[in-house]
């Protein structure tokens, strides 16, 4: 491939408002451009990788036993409003406009397709002997971001790997998942990601088990927790840490009211106090969430619950909407001040019980000896308040339970005693155990031996193709540029000529070339009449692994000369014969690493 016939749209300027390292040089080495607010199109290099990324995917997929297939990126609101996640989606599910009555008005655009595949399997799958089975696809997905950013890691159009199971039972259940995970860790390694898999929560998806792979980054906009020993790795929002023991029992002190005027916040109360935050107790009011009434009904009453931790940690507001066993959001003020008789900032447990429905209580709250909190009169704190004497852990409103984000530092909750340690990521991939959740709400159903029907189980398993490629650069990149895992480069090898008005350099040039992609290798040429310096520079941006310079003064030397691009100051002189056959051997030999890489990963999880 000559660069002067190719599309390669290079550019020494930054995108205005880019600061993650992918998102800058995708756009400056030409991959990506972008059309409106996290919609991308795909330039030529871009997209050549993007299909390499796609065929790995696809190749393990086969391989796991998954089977092929399409579904429509329209999809009907009917089959959403089934399982109520046009509701619980909210505006992340894009809908089409038109007048009430038109064809528009009932379809979305698919940001996943659960609801999809439940609508096939329920028509199809009615037997025992039709499972288990495993269908995916790679398919555009359409979200309603409200901050796309960070060029392809964040968009609100994008390309995923989404694959669904069904199953008779649990145990096949488990059994497929191990498959999947096993299936993805070799995807990564082949893809060339320094890549982890952590607990984390189901969310929107549902299901009881779920785990995401991450590739640690700064650019990465969610959180793990890694033990330093490695014997523990979670979601920020899945993570928790070792229970402190409670703390003995001992004879205290009536609480003391202390006037505290104006000093709402846990600082500002702690410089009054003269405590530290870990001895505070914050209480934050909540109420449920209330769909809308339906025409003719009456709107449901909203629950109000007050929620504790200490003042050195935040609430986990999945943990606490799971600890509540449905969606929670904080009370209005008005509500706050009705329910405390204090203003903002003053909330406090005690005799809180009586005027809500549910206390939900962080159990390292419930640990402390004792502690300072709002007294639930304004401009007032209490000092010497109990867990379990001034406020109840126990008792049919009362939850104690992980309420909290963990902290650097917290202990792993193996036991091992291992610090927690926080780094930002890029997730990748995620795999659920989703159960009945779709089979039970759509009435996808299946009839065993005995002619008894049951609700088909599921799993499923997504992968973001376009996040593999912005966590490949952000993994591997320098201060010039991109450097490509040899599985997913654009191109293998870049021949540039120096001298592209010299006969010799350019007969040499070409025929490096053309004995390089008659071996199979992806080559392209730099045959561009242009300054030694600018093709290097380009090469650099563009980051193809393997490259050889021809040049007439190497020429005159006898040789050409051999680099990698991630070694840049490693370079060979080689007669133009041994070139040809020192990258070939290259390429080769990096492609079997990869694939190898790839195998002892999934070999690793099974």
């Amino acid at each position: 491939m000559l660069w002067s016939r190719y599309f390669v749209p290079t550019t020494k300027e930054t995108p205005k408002d880019a600061t993650a390292a992918s998102h800058i040089l995708m756009v400056r080495a030409g991959l990506v451009r972008q059309l409106a607010a996290g919609v991308y199109s795909y330039l030529p290099l871009g997209l050549r990788a993007l299909h390499k990324v796609e065929q790995i995917v696809r190749e393990e997929m086969n391989r796991a036993g998954a089977i092929e297939l399409r579904m429509p990126c329209l999809t009907p609101l009917s089959l959403w409003e089934e399982t109520g996640r046009d509701a619980t989606m909210g505006d992340v599910l894009l809908r089409l406009a038109g007048p009430a009555g038109d064809w528009r008005s009932g379809l979305v655009l698919g940001p996943t397709h659960e609801e999809i595949v439940t609508e096939i399997a329920r028509a199809y799958l009615s037997s025992y002997k039709q499972l288990p089975i495993n269908l995916y696809q790679i398919q555009a997905k359409f979200r309603g971001e409200a901050r796309p950013k960070s060029g392809v890691l964040r968009t609100r159009e994008f390309l995923m790997k989404d694959a669904y199971s069904f199953h008779v039972d649990k145990a096949s259940l488990d059994a497929e998942y191990e498959n999947m995970y096993a299936a993805y860790c070799r995807i990564f390694a082949r893809a060339g990601l320094p890549f982890l898999a952590v607990e984390a929560d189901t969310g929107a998806m549902g299901g009881d088990v779920s785990h995401e792979f991450m590739v640690l980054t700064e650019a990465g906009e969610d959180v793990v927790a890694i033990s330093e020993s490695g014997d523990y790795a979670a979601n920020l929002e899945r993570a928790t840490a070792a229970p402190l023991p409670r703390a003995a029992a001992a004879a205290a002190p009536a609480p003391r009211e202390v006037h505290t005027p104006n000093a709402g916040r846990i600082d500002e109360v702690c410089a009054v106090l003269g405590t530290q935050p870990r001895e505070m107790i914050k209480t934050l009011i909540y109420t449920t969430v209330v769909p809308p009434p339906a025409p003719g009904q009456k709107p449901a009453r909203k629950q109000r619950i007050a929620a504790l931790v200490r003042g050195d940690h935040e609430i986990n507001e999945v943990k606490l909407n799971r600890a509540a066993g449905q969606p929670l959001e904080l009370a209005e003020p008005a509500v706050i001040e009705e329910v405390t008789g204090a203003k903002v900032g003053f909330a406090g447990p005690q005799g809180l019980v009586e005027r809500i429905d549910r206390l939900i209580v962080d159990r390292e709250v419930a640990t402390l000896p004792s502690g300072a909190t709002g007294a639930n009169r304004s401009d007032y704190h209490v000092v010497g308040v109990v867990p379990g004497r001034d406020f109840p852990l126990a008792g049919p409103q009362v939850i104690v339970a992980d309420i909290r984000s963990v902290v650097d530092g917290d202990p792993s909750p193996t036991g091992s005693g291992s610090p927690l340690r926080l780094r930002k990521a890029i997730e990748i991939g995620h795999v659920f155990k989703l159960g009945t959740k779709y089979s039970d709400a759509m009435g996808a159903k299946f009839l065993d031996a005995g002619g008894k029907a049951h609700p088909l189980i599921m799993g499923c398993y997504g992968i973001g193709l376009n996040r593999i490629l912005a966590a490949a650069i952000e993994a591997h990149h320098d201060a010039d540029g991109i450097i490509w895992p040899m599985s997913i480069a654009p191109f293998e090898a870049l021949v540039i000529a120096l001298d592209p008005r010299e006969s010799e350099v350019v007969q040499v040039s070409q025929r490096i070339h053309d004995e390089l992609a008659a071996a199979g290798v992806e080559v392209l040429y730099d045959d561009r009449d242009e300054r030694a310096g600018f093709k290097f520079k380009d090469a650099d941006l563009i980051g193809v692994p393997l490259r050889i310079v021809v040049g007439k003064k190497s020429l005159a030397a006898g040789g050409v000369e051999v680099s990698e691009r991630r070694t840049p100051g490693q370079k060979r002189v080689l007669a133009p014969d041994a070139a040809v056959a020192a990258v070939v051997e290259r390429v080769r030999a990096e492609r079997a690493a990869l694939v190898e890489a790839g195998a002892a990963a999934g070999r690793k999880r099974g």
